[in-house]
């Protein structure tokens, strides 16, 4: 059983119109998004409360009213900020929808750098901020017209997209100096990261994780906890122990078969392990699941 592909690749909307604006609450709804990247533009609206989004490894506590840009590729997770909860909306756009003509001259002026990486944007933006004054109104037109996207406000939808483009390359930055390094060594740790999601099962060491990338393991481990916030084998314990969790609440499985299966050999580290994670005996969070 595989967990999330950290490559979403999933269509948000429809292929013809790659849109769709998601209503997220966390703890209540999910604990946590994993890191994760996808070709898409996503902006995250903090509608209550408090929630944590970390992209490249850099951790942004957004509070009401709130908002987060995200360009596409960019490695980001989205979490309970401490003790809180918080209510959110994600907005999702592919580049696609602002593309004519072959040689469309709006596209590649405006939307290839952000995705070449040429061009970079601030992105956390508080409600004081002038990108969240210049473009707050189209954000809750588009999070109140959600759910008739698609039968009778296209036009309307895709016009505000636009004036969100516009904003997003008015407030923008060229991508240039030690931020921009920093986040192409990062990009390649997306090696490491398939590598543990097709190979959790077995045993990962962190040479064999460094060489995936290209880099030594003094460097490799210092990129990594930059990026996740935590070492190799935190995240992979993490890993494991949450497709452990996910196949105890959807499966009928023996639970030191789960183990084995999520790359647990040792069934008493793994109760412990979980018990760290969750608070519960993988039984007990397996009772709690079904209730």
């Amino acid at each position: 059983m595989v967990n999330a592909p950290l490559h979403e690749t999933k269509i948000h909307g429809t292929p013809s119109f790659p849109y769709s604006v998601y209503h997220g609450n966390i703890p209540e709804w999910i604990r946590s998004f994993p890191l994760h990247w996808h070709d898409h533009f996503e902006l995250i609206y903090c509608a209550a409360g408090q929630i944590q989004v970390t992209i490249w490894g850099t951790a942004y506590p957004l509070s009401e009213n709130d908002l987060i840009v995200i360009l596409p590729h960019a490695v980001h997770s989205i979490e309970q900020y401490g003790t809180l909860g918080g209510e959110y909306y994600n907005i999702m756009f592919h580049p696609s929808l602002f593309q004519g003509s072959e040689d469309d001259l709006c596209s590649e002026k405006y939307v290839l750098p952000f995705l070449n990486g040429e061009k970079s944007i601030n992105c956390l933006h508080s409600s004081d901020s002038p990108f969240h004054h210049a473009v707050i109104s189209c954000i809750r037109f588009l999070i109140e017209h959600r759910k008739d996207s698609y039968s009778t406000k296209e036009l309307l939808i895709k016009s505000n997209l636009f004036y969100l483009l516009h904003y997003m390359n008015q407030y923008s930055t060229d991508a240039a100096g030690a931020g921009h390094l920093a986040q192409l060594s990062y990009s390649r740790l997306k090696n490491a990261l398939y590598h543990v999601q097709k190979s959790y099962d077995h045993a990962i060491s962190v040479q064999e994780a460094a060489a995936q990338c290209g880099f030594s393991e003094s460097h490799f481990m210092k990129l990594f906890k930059e990026l996740t916030g935590m070492s190799f084998n935190a995240y992979l314990v993490n890993y494991r122990l949450d497709l452990a969790a996910k196949q105890l609440s959807e499966t009928d499985l023996k639970i030191i078969d789960i183990a084995e299966n999520c790359g647990f050999h040792n069934h008493s580290y793994f109760t412990r392990a979980f018990l760290k994670k969750y608070g519960r005996t993988p039984s007990a969070y397996r009772k709690n699941a079904g209730q």
